[in-house]
């Protein structure tokens, strides 16, 4: 490839997480092209086909492999319990790799991979966007600036009120299929955790499937305590009735509190393309900013409104062009993703066996998130 040559890209999925993510972000950056969507689903061929007319299609991955020197690059989004053996069979073909999340089922898969992408001299990325939220981003900010003293505490909730079921792989109890939310929305949170708290030293969750009908767990918590001390409280759930901050944040001189969800998903499952349109993309309305402050409630006036930072889910694939091209680096490692997986499958255990389960210290020469 050259160096003004658009990097030609092959998608492997089409369902949400392709169609609504990656498809539109990978369209929408620049040096980019989206040249082949694999599905065999004719009806997502002509979603697909009518908003990527110059697309092409394959049945199968395996197509992809046996034309791997006209690609730059593999998105894989199909469902959770392909990950792991499709982003080998791409890496084994010598082709780049961006996976979603989960990037795998266990954190020894995602160092399997990763090894694999390093022998091979190979970039393999793990599509985590939430890096990119508004209210992560702002928060990240107001920590590095100083503005909360040491932060003691972190609440996070990703809450949803669906009380019933919607079916599919993501809500199956079959361990296969890597579904529920601990793995589906926990990905999000514990990563942010660690992002912004580095490592953990101990885990406790408690894990629920509380609506009729479901086989996969459906309320969620997660208490991490990271090595600094930070102690992080976790909650994904699709039960709650009545949603509460997305971020609490105590610190030794003040909070910050923040309802609501950024809102770049829901401009993308509108339609609405980064770039595209007269409204600037990721913005916040200034009704729904946090607050920062101390001794007393948002609620009720407390605290001062901090601006929102735009999202920005473009920084993503932004970020994964330059590490093709050598003039940057991988923006979320599959080691990092390792580092969550940890927390993740130690969650698992102790909401299984009730108790607190303690990491071992990182193995030496992984990377680390850090704070």
């Amino acid at each position: 490839m050259t160096a003004t040559a658009p990097l030609r890209v092959a998608l492997v999925g089409y369902g949400l997480a392709g169609s609504v993510f990656h498809a539109p972000l990978i369209a929408a950056t620049e040096g980019l092209v989206l040249d082949t969507v694999v599905t065999s689903n004719e009806e997502r061929r002509a979603e697909a086909r009518a908003a990527y007319p110059e697309v092409a299609f394959a049945a199968s991955p395996d197509e992809l492999w046996e034309r791997a020197g006209e690609l730059d690059l593999v998105v894989i989004a199909s469902p959770n319990k392909t990950h792991v053996s499709l982003a080998t069979a791409a890496l084994k073909a010598g082709l780049p790799v961006v996976v979603d999340k989960p990037i795998a089922g266990t954190a020894a898969e995602a160092r399997e991979l990763a090894a694999l992408a390093k022998e091979r001299g190979l970039l393999l990325s793990v599509f985590q966007n939430r890096r990119w939220d508004n209210d992560f981003r702002t928060l990240a900010a107001l920590i590095a600036d100083g503005e909360l003293g040491d932060v003691q505490r972190f609440e996070s909730r990703f809450e949803r009120w669906r009380p019933h079921p919607k079916g599919g792989w993501r809500e199956s109890g079959d361990p296969e299929e890597i579904g529920g939310l601990l793995y589906d929305l926990g990905s999000h949170v514990v990563d942010q955790a660690l992002v912004l708290f580095g490592p953990a030293v101990q885990v406790y969750a408690e894990s629920d499937v509380r609506r009729p009908g479901a086989a996969a767990d459906d309320d969620t918590f997660i208490a991490i305590t990271h090595v600094n001390g930070v102690r992080s409280h976790l909650y994904v759930s699709a039960t709650t009735a009545q949603l509460g901050p997305r971020f609490r944040v105590l610190g030794s001189t003040a909070g910050y509190v923040k309802y609501g969800l950024d809102p770049q998903e829901a401009a993308l499952r509108e339609g609405r393309r980064p770039g595209a349109g007269s409204e600037p993309w990721g913005e916040e309305v200034e009704t729904l900013w946090g607050r920062i402050g101390s001794g007393e409630s948002p609620l009720t006036g407390g605290g001062t409104p901090v601006r929102t930072l735009p999202g920005d889910y473009p920084a993503y694939y932004a970020a994964v062009t330059a590490a093709l091209r050598g003039t940057g680096g991988n923006p979320v490692t599959a080691l990092q993703a390792a580092a969550a997986l940890d927390v993740l499958e130690a969650a698992r255990r102790s909401a299984r066996e009730g108790t607190a389960v303690t990491l071992p210290a990182t193995p030496s020469g992984e990377e680390l998130h850090t704070s």
